[in-house]
């Protein structure tokens, strides 16, 4: 008797030193991949965050390079010097304040504003408010000297008049020797990281100080991951870098790399993104607690089949020793074994019900972010859209002056009218502008193919004829447009006329401006440049083909010259001809390259006959 209880005791010991052996193994398995998955959703999350800024950024980051050629810009540094003094000069900055404030209205910006050479601000978005920068000197932030020199600044810091963290976008008005100042554009991490509380964790936009500029908890901006040493807080001050922020050590206990520390010492997951062309970092930060808590379940899941492995021997092992109680401990295995297999075959339906919702929910703010990123594209294109109608204003304004100076005032009358007519015209490209940007489209009717081309050698003829090129146009078209390019681009030709199109006049006569410009662009500076514009009929579709004898298309390109921001020439924006495309193909027509019969390029533009 006494030696079947200690057979007894030395079977239990075996196996209860087995199970505790199973259970280590598991519960380390089971951890170490609790903390993998947090690394791994925390990366996940921090890269979704990295495309939201990258998206945001190629959006403002266009903006000074569009405002760099408005015309209005030049014109409000430049009007106390060419113009009668000082009340002019206050005339252009007040009006351009109207056009920054539309502007940052429409796409968002916070603030947009624009410097003298000597840093003094002379025109600003918020000039109606009370924060105004308007008569604010700036020359102590480096991104305006950065610009001055370089042309381009990128900089962060917080608003020395508002206090909002922000990164600035500079760039110079002017050439380097003789610069007129410098348009500056403010995005505000305020906005994205709303969106960040939607997310799990703690997600921190920090600088190179551990300076924390955005935070899913708004407790935490312009505060300090450790504390700052008296030479950085001296250099920040002396910087005016954050104005007069307190800067004091935040919450979080973060040695710089690794895993950190909670204000109540919960164990925190951490990834960390670089910015790409900025010093700040993106940290996403997640609590280890409910993963780890889910590590625990899962590593009983994971020791279950031991168990059962080391039950199974204990009941053998028992079978020897108790045979009268053999059976009612077989039921009982086989009754704890399905009873664990159920939990857990329940657990993994839930794991798998809650990654199905993390997917859905990855993919929604994918979606947002991607429709945010084209709001770009579109600000951009409207800016490319409209600058040949505002140049066109100009040199009409310019030949006004000096018919007025002759006394020829019919010819002013003329130039008038004509500038008159553009400027209605700018108001329906933006107009349809919008409703691209809204996905809706203009109105299609019947359309005198022989106006549009009149109103789009409206746009260019000037360029034609400064660049002497040799434009040949079908002879109906020719004859019938009333040509403000002079006689060797009208001949005197019977009016026979072209079969009308179903179309939008507007858009057409975008899509033909674009295609001309891309062949003038070509043939700049070229000798004996040449344009042919053709027209044939394909039952009910009519081919308009604008061919050149420029270099062509180059091969490397040949694939891609649809696509956004794609283009040869250097100070291109690459928008015109993916533009183009799709408004042929809201208008059920299309454009496509095509071989040039003059050696360059050539496209054929596709109608539907009215």
């Amino acid at each position: 008797m006494r030696g079947l209880i200690w057979r007894r005791l030395i079977m239990a010991g075996v196996v209860a030193v087995l199970a505790a052996g199973v259970w280590a193994v598991a519960a380390d398995l089971a951890r170490n991949q609790a903390i993998a998955a947090l690394n791994e959703e925390a990366a996940r999350i921090a890269r979704q965050h990295l495309r939201l800024f990258e998206s945001e950024f190629a959006r403002f980051r266009v903006l000074p390079v569009a405002l760099g050629e408005y015309g209005d810009v030049a014109e409000a540094l430049t009007a106390g010097v060419q113009g009668d003094g000082a009340n002019e000069a206050q005339g252009a900055a007040r009006r351009l304040d109207r056009k920054l404030a539309l502007l940052s209205r429409e796409t968002g910006t916070p603030v947009i504003y624009v410097t003298d050479s000597d840093a003094l601000v002379v025109s600003a978005s918020n000039y109606d408010q009370p924060d105004s920068f308007v008569g604010e000197n700036f020359s102590f932030r480096p991104y305006f000297t950065d610009a001055l020199t370089k042309g381009n600044a990128e900089y962060h810091g917080a608003g020395a008049i508002s206090g909002r963290p922000g990164l600035f976008f500079a760039r110079r008005i002017g050439s380097a020797a003789d610069p007129l100042g410098i348009v500056v554009v403010k995005f505000e991490f305020a906005a994205l990281a709303a969106l960040w509380a939607n997310d799990p964790g703690r997600a921190l936009l920090v600088d190179p100080e551990g300076i924390i500029l955005a935070s899913s908890d708004a407790a935490d901006v312009m505060r300090v991951l450790s504390p700052l040493s008296d030479e950085a807080r001296a250099r920040i001050a002396e910087s005016r870098l954050y104005s007069d922020a307190a800067l004091e050590v935040a919450e979080l206990d973060w040695p710089g790399t690794g895993e950190a520390r909670g204000p109540y010492g919960e164990r925190l997951i951490v990834a960390e993104l670089p910015i790409p062309g900025t010093r700040l970092r993106l940290l996403q930060m997640l609590d280890a607690a409910p993963g780890l808590a889910a590590a625990r379940e899962r590593a009983w899941v994971l020791a279950l089949p031991a168990f059962a492995g080391l039950m199974a021997l204990g009941t053998a092992m028992w079978w020897w020793f108790t045979r009268a109680a053999r059976a009612a401990a077989y039921r009982r295995t086989l009754e704890e074994a399905v009873t664990e297999r159920t939990l857990a075959l329940e657990e993994q339906m839930a794991e798998r019900e809650r990654a199905d919702r993390r997917y859905r929910d990855a993919r929604e703010e994918l979606a947002q972010a991607n429709r945010l990123a084209s709001l770009g594209t579109i600000t951009a294109g409207l800016v490319h859209e409209i600058n040949q109608p505002v140049a066109t204003i100009r040199t009409l304004a310019e030949n006004a002056r000096h018919h007025l100076e002759a006394g020829r005032l019919d010819r002013v009358g003329a130039g008038l009218d004509s500038a008159v007519e553009l400027t209605a015209r700018i108001g329906a490209i933006t107009q349809e502008m919008r409703q691209f940007a809204r996905g809706g489209g203009g109105e299609v009717t019947s359309v005198s193919l022989d106006e549009v081309m009149a109103g789009t050698l409206l746009l260019v003829g000037d360029r034609i004829r400064k660049l002497g090129v040799d434009l040949s146009l079908p002879p109906s078209l020719a004859a019938s447009i009333a040509s403000p390019l002079g006689p060797s681009l009208a001949p005197s030709l019977a009016r026979h006329g072209q079969p009308a199109v179903l179309a939008n006049r507007i858009r057409l006569e975008q899509v033909l401006v674009n295609v001309l410009q891309n062949a003038l662009d070509a043939l700049a500076g070229r000798p004996d440049p040449r344009i042919e514009v053709t027209v044939s009929r394909a039952g009910d579709r009519l081919n308009l083909t604008v061919a050149d004898n420029g270099p062509g298309i180059a091969p490397e390109l040949a694939d891609r010259i649809f696509d956004p921001f794609v283009t040869g020439r250097s100070g291109g924006l690459g928008l015109g001809l993916g533009i183009a495309r799709d408004i042929m193909r809201e208008l059920g027509g299309g454009l496509e390259p095509a071989p040039s019969p003059l050696g360059g390029a050539a496209f054929v533009i596709s109608m539907r006959c009215a």
